[in-house]
């Protein structure tokens, strides 16, 4: 049997995984949540699809601090990072056609295009303040 191709994530090295890989998707779960249950053999199947993608699993229950900094009020939930970026999130078990779209949505970003969107949101930000 081969290595799981989802990682778990933990306080300790999500920082460095983000920084570290260009695609990292996270899965907010908990082992009493049944719709966790449900998306957890999904994600898992595209994690083998997409080995050039971090497929990271935050249990909740463990990382809570982690949970808190992301704001998670429900769970599953799903985050996309590209290049450091939060890209996608969004609570709820997707289906397999689903998460492909998310995964192919995130693919094909301009990265350029939400740097500046950022970088325009925080200035914004920074003017109201």
């Amino acid at each position: 049997m081969g290595a799981m191709p989802t990682t778990t994530i933990t306080a300790a090295d999500i920082t460095s995984t983000i920084r570290d890989n260009e695609i990292v998707l996270l899965d907010f779960w908990a082992a009493w949540c049944g719709p966790c249950r449900a998306f957890a053999p999904v994600f898992e199947r595209a994690a083998e699809q997409h080995p050039d993608i971090v497929f990271g699993k935050v249990d909740t229950e463990a990382e809570q601090a982690l949970a808190a900094g992301f704001r998670i009020t429900s769970i599953p939930t799903l985050i996309a990072f590209r290049d450091g970026i939060i890209v996608f999130a969004q609570p709820g078990a997707l289906g397999a056609p689903q998460l492909d779209r998310v995964i192919d949505g995130v693919r094909a970003l301009d990265m350029d295009q939400v740097r500046a969107e950022v970088e325009a949101q925080r200035a914004a930000r920074e003017q109201s303040a």
